[in-house]
């Protein structure tokens, strides 16, 4: 029997499971202020599903019970009407295509399943700090060595992000193939300007490497100087990939509706000398290994877009927004540097002197009965930071700030 032994160079937990782990230890020993606990760690969103998706839905699942109107199997692709959707809200101008665009059960499942259509040996670019799914993948997938004592993979190259370089990651020096950009980003909360976005597209058309750009908190950017999607720039149909989700604008995460666009003209050169596009080799594993998002599901996501469906996603933006607003006045008031929160619903605060990541974590959760998010679980350039998620109810929110204020 074998196994696939790069699971074996993974550090001993995900982030958030490890987050999950300590706060429950803490709960344990803790019973008489388990009531107090707030979890401002893991971004999961706490306001319920907006209405209008809630009703296509109840209707989509009224129809499953009639069989003139039953859907059984549906296109591994998505339904015609949320990729038409999509293309006509989200990607105007852009020319993208709906035939271009794929449904999935989820942005983080296609960010680590797209590695599927990519061979061994390339090398690999990440943000650092990042989004733990993004490494953790490349090392199950044997694109990396073992890891250093500050959990840096061999093999992965790594972008420093931090406030030294206003947590814009520098244009490597050395050719890569694959670049993991994440904007608005998670964790820090910051976005990409356009001239930084080209200055990428540019470095990935002169060296045929591919962008892996995460968008999935692109409806929470307020500055409409600040681009939405990688392909408002000049040249990334040649050389991106994007990826998108209903998970934090609709309210998903527990209903799980997410999307990738892979451009028709996006290829590659096998070593045969061959042309071969990206969009047909991801076609043809998506078709393989899953059969769609469901019928009632899409057709939730489809409302999204109508206007009932924009007026109430609007509004939870808003909430959520007014909540990074409220946390980063709440830090800043106590005298820590704060960055994010204008377009992102996370706000990434560095640590007061003489605090790492995890004593913060362990300081907010003794004394405040806060959870929030070590920033060294994002990597080493996170060490010194901590993340705090604007998904929460407002009376929550509030009640964070007054403990910040406290302790």
């Amino acid at each position: 029997m074998h196994i696939n032994e790069n699971f074996l160079k993974l550090k001993a937990g995900y982030l958030f499971p490890e987050i999950a782990r300590r706060v429950n230890a803490w709960t344990e020993a803790n019973p008489n202020k388990t009531e107090r606990l707030i979890r401002c760690g893991i971004g999961d969103v706490t306001e319920p599903l907006p209405e209008a998706v809630r009703n296509a839905m109840h209707a989509a699942v009224d129809e499953q019970g009639v069989a003139e109107t039953f859907h059984g199997y549906g296109p591994e692709q998505g339904y015609a009407f949320l990729r038409d959707a999509i293309v006509e809200n989200q990607f105007v101008g852009l020319n993208i295509s709906a035939d271009e665009i794929f449904i999935s059960d989820g942005s983080k499942c296609d960010t680590g399943n797209i590695l599927d259509i990519f061979g061994q040996g390339n090398k690999i670019a990440i943000t650092d700090p990042v989004y733990p799914v993004y490494v953790d993948t490349n090392v199950m997938a044997g694109n990396t060595g073992e890891a250093d004592e500050n959990g840096a993979y061999e093999g992965l190259v790594y972008l420093p992000c931090n406030a030294e370089n206003g947590f814009a990651p520098a244009i490597p020096d050395e050719k890569v193939d694959l670049i993991y950009l994440c904007y608005p980003n998670n964790p820090t909360g910051t976005t990409a300007t356009r001239e930084q976005l080209e200055a990428w597209v540019a470095y990935a058309r002169a060296n045929d490497s591919i962008i892996l750009y995460d968008a999935a908190y692109e409806a929470f950017v307020q500055d409409s100087s600040v681009p939405r999607s990688i392909f408002e720039i000049e040249g990334a149909h040649e050389c991106a990939i994007e990826f998108r989700s209903f998970s934090k604008n609709g309210g998903f995460t527990g209903v799980r509706c997410a999307y990738t666009i892979i451009p028709k003209n996006l290829s590659v050169t096998a070593s045969t000398g061959e042309d071969v596009t990206l969009h047909s080799l991801w076609n043809r594993r998506h078709a393989t290994k899953f059969n769609g998002a469901s019928y009632p599901v899409q057709r939730g996501a489809a409302a999204v877009f109508s206007d009932e469906g924009k007026a109430q996603v609007s509004a939870l933006i808003e909430h959520y927004m007014g909540n990074a607003a409220l946390l980063r006045k709440a830090c800043q008031d106590c005298g820590l540097t704060v960055f994010g929160g204008e377009n992102a619903p996370y706000v990434w605060v560095q640590c007061p002197e003489g605090t790492d990541s995890w004593g913060m974590f362990d300081k907010m959760l003794e004394e405040a009965q806060v959870v929030i998010t070590p920033g060294s679980g994002f990597g080493a350039a996170g060490e010194g930071y901590f993340r705090i998620s604007s998904f929460n109810t407002r009376e929550n929110v509030e009640e964070v700030c007054r403990r910040l204020a406290a302790i």
